[in-house]
């Protein structure tokens, strides 16, 4: 997911590690009372009879936790820099630990192995998803060994190769699958390798059981049940994958390609407020969407996230829709209005859009791009309005947006679709000449205002952006063929004729 960056100081730094050990201290505990789980009634005795098999357990969970913090602080440290996604990828931790736990007392087989690997590759990202899946392994080998049930060493390592090998394919096969059936499809997937442990696990223990004599079928109806535990387990990941999505979508207020579905539907609730009460500023909108989708294409952006963004980025208008053109018929309101008084109703509608998307608890995304896709540029027309009607200077700070600038490719990729889309539809003629070449204006314009100094977009980004945008915009507003005005009647014979106006 594209997210703006953030900087790394001391404060947050003490704050992801205050962050982590009271994970630590939580997933500690939670580790404990399941070993413990079937001494609760003699907890003192139990205690002191395993106290060292707990220290142990804890000095693991610490170790692990460290090595977590450590991966996060090189390989991924904007995740760490992020309290709510720390306790996101924790909290997904801690459910699978317990649902392993008990799932894993009819049978370890049975296990959701892939449900970490699938929740943290959507949620957060793929590196997260990887190092996250071999960590949830490594947890469930630790638990299984330091239980108190009696289990095989066998069934142990299986079930540790299982989860890892579960996990890894499932982030193979769903990093671009976009529908439910899809995530199904990738439990079959997975179902595949966990049969073929299994098979050959049960295969050797009875051969183990049965040196020298025949099989009798009491073993192979033992292995067959196995089996059908592994593709529960297979589909379980799957189908709890699919319930549990939604409530940590909830939860964490996180984008991703299912809940963009939703809020992308032009029957998702803001949408269809912008469609009934400012239609200009929905049409507008759907066209910036195509324009941005496009271009986050062509220079290897999430496109899925621009069009998301660009549906919502003049959201901010439903506050007073009269005022902007594209709602107005004929009357203009700021005919009325001094330049200074309509300026700041037009610059208020990137913070009310920011403000109503967070109030709709949709996405920070969505409220970021909406905040930035003006940047601090000046609202020309009301400034030379202004400077038409006084002798004086006048400070342009007072006709331009408070910003802030774009922060990521797809703010910067929506603030210039929105001015180009704008562009390009009041060209009197739109050649791919005339379109090139007022697109060409618009990205100089913001790029000698430094519009883009707080992203890290590219020259050649630019470039592929202001090609796409023509190739696009000239392929919608193309040239039609002039149809002649015919009148249509039909003759007595009842064949239909055609006559000249």
């Amino acid at each position: 997911m594209n997210t703006q960056k953030v900087e790394w100081t001391k404060q947050v730094s003490a704050r992801s590690v205050v962050s982590f050990i009271l994970h630590f201290f939580l997933l500690s505990i939670i580790a404990i009372v399941l070993l413990m789980w079937d001494h609760m009634d003699n907890f003192v005795a139990a205690f002191t009879e395993n106290g060292a098999d707990y220290l142990y357990t804890a000095f693991c969970v610490l170790l692990m936790t460290i090595i977590m913090y450590a991966y996060l602080y090189f390989e991924s440290r904007q995740t760490l820099a992020n309290p709510k996604t720390i306790s996101l990828l924790f909290v997904i931790l801690d459910l699978y630990i317990i649902l392993a736990f008990f799932i894993g007392r009819q049978s370890i087989y049975a296990r959701p192995a892939a449900l970490v690997a699938l929740l943290v590759l959507v949620l957060v990202g793929r590196r997260e998803a990887i190092f996250m899946n071999i960590l949830a392994a490594l947890f469930m080998f630790l638990i299984d060994n330091v239980s108190t049930e009696v289990m095989l060493t066998k069934d142990v390592y299986s079930a540790l190769i299982i989860s890892f090998t579960a996990g890894m394919i499932a982030i193979f096969f769903c990093g671009k699958v976009k529908t439910r059936i899809g995530v199904v499809k990738v439990g079959l997937w997975v179902m595949l390798p966990t049969l073929i442990f299994i098979a050959l696990l049960e295969l050797a223990l009875v051969i183990e059981k049965n040196a020298g004599g025949a099989v009798d079928a009491f073993f192979w109806d033992a292995a067959l049940t196995q089996m059908g535990y592994g593709v529960v387990g297979s589909l379980m990941s799957a189908v709890l994958f699919l319930a549990i999505l939604p409530v940590f979508e909830w939860m964490f207020n996180c984008l991703t390609v299912y809940r963009l579905r939703e809020i992308t539907s032009h029957d998702a609730k803001l949408l269809k407020k912008l469609k009934e009460e400012a239609p200009g500023t929905f049409n507008h909108s759907v066209m910036v969407a195509n324009l941005a989708e496009a271009c986050a294409t062509a220079i290897g952006e999430d496109a899925d996230f621009a069009r998301a963004a660009a549906y919502y980025h003049d959201v901010g208008k439903l506050h007073q829709p009269e005022y902007f053109t594209e709602n107005q018929q004929e009357y203009n309101l700021h005919d009325e209005l001094t330049p200074e008084l309509s300026a700041d109703i037009i610059r208020l509608h990137a913070l009310d859009g920011s403000e109503l998307i967070k109030s709709h608890r949709l996405p920070q995304f969505l409220a970021d791009v909406a905040i930035q896709h003006h940047g601090t540029m000046p609202i020309r027309y009301f400034y030379a309005k202004a400077l038409k009607m006084t002798d004086g200077e006048l400070n342009i700070e007072d006709f331009s947006y408070a910003g802030p600038k774009p922060k990521t490719k797809i703010a910067a990729i929506i603030m210039i679709a929105d001015g180009a889309e704008a562009a390009v539809r009041a060209l009197p003629k739109r050649t791919p000449e005339a379109a090139e070449k007022v697109i060409r204006a618009v990205i100089e314009e913001r790029m000698e205002l430094e519009q883009f100094s707080d992203c890290d977009i590219t020259m050649a980004d630019l470039s592929l952006i202001r090609q796409t945008l023509v190739d696009t915009q000239t392929g919608v507003y193309h040239h039609r063929v002039k149809y002649p005005n015919l009148k249509y009647s039909r003759g007595e014979d009842g064949t239909q004729r055609g006559e000249n106006e």
